[in-house]
């Protein structure tokens, strides 16, 4: 009798064992790459905005961040339509190139890369830098067109925060006033250049840009080279406003820009 329940025991838990043996363990999550959608909360408001992780990120080392703000024809609150124009294009053509964290913010309509948008911008870096291991030495701002002018300010009001500057066709005044503004009057650019200090920049923009003068660049280069700092210019002769897609096709850009580093505190 004793035998007999021994058997039934072991027939009734030798399919279980099966079973158990047949399921492979749990495996710890895959990390997200690629464009990732995130909302980030300032003032009470909610902000969506995307982040590209490369591929072979792991929190084992800090990555080197860069700050994308893009143009006028892409505000909107759908936190997307940012990545497909300049930065989030060339990531998807040249993937292999942008070894690092990009950020992109979205800017509401009807406004600009200032006061409370540029609080935005500042906060998705933030949550950005804390969720992918940033590192605070290596942080990059760029921006096309509206994004741009967003680049000089937000460097200007940060400044020594970022390691290296790429404004696109951006500039201090606004189109209007560029055009108006004495070629003998450089006290904007000299003011703004002050402000953003001696960060390493290159500066790109369309001979033939219609919607923002190449003056503004120009100046804007040569107020930063008098402040003795490392001023790259370029200028692509017959290329109206979208200068962004030659410029973030240029295969040194990244190289460039990855290899500066600031001291400034990672609180900061």
């Amino acid at each position: 009798m004793r035998v007999f329940r021994k058997t039934l025991m072991y027939l009734f838990l030798l399919p279980l064992v099966v079973i158990s043996l047949a399921v492979p363990p749990a495996r710890a999550k895959k990390t997200e790459t690629g464009f990732l959608d995130r909302t980030v909360t300032v003032a009470g408001r909610q902000y969506k905005y995307q982040v590209f992780v490369p591929d072979n990120w792991t929190k084992k080392k800090k990555w080197p961040v860069i700050l994308f703000l893009h143009g006028a024809g892409e505000r909107a609150d759908d936190g997307l339509v940012q990545t497909q124009v300049g930065i989030g294009a060339a990531i998807r053509r040249y993937r292999d190139r942008f070894p690092s964290i990009v950020v992109m913010p979205q800017c509401r309509k009807d406004v600009f890369w200032a006061g409370a948008m540029a609080d935005v911008a500042m906060a998705t870096l933030e949550a950005a830098q804390k969720e992918f291991h940033g590192d605070a030495t290596r942080t990059y701002l760029t921006g096309l067109s509206m994004g741009g002018y967003g680049t000089w300010y937000l460097a200007g009001k940060y400044p020594g925060k970022f390691a290296a500057l790429v404004p696109i066709c951006g500039g201090v005044l606004v189109p209007d006033k560029a055009r108006a503004q004495s070629a003998d009057d450089h006290s904007p650019y000299t003011e703004a250049a002050k402000k953003v200090g001696e960060t390493p920049v290159w500066i790109f923009h369309g001979g033939d840009d219609p919607v923002v003068p190449v003056t503004e660049s120009r100046r804007m280069a040569e107020a930063m080279k008098a402040l003795g700092g490392e001023v790259h210019y370029t200028e692509y002769p017959g290329v109206d406003h979208n200068s962004w897609d030659k410029a973030y096709a240029e295969s040194e850009l990244l190289p460039w820009m990855l290899s500066k580093t600031t001291s400034i505190n990672s609180s900061k």
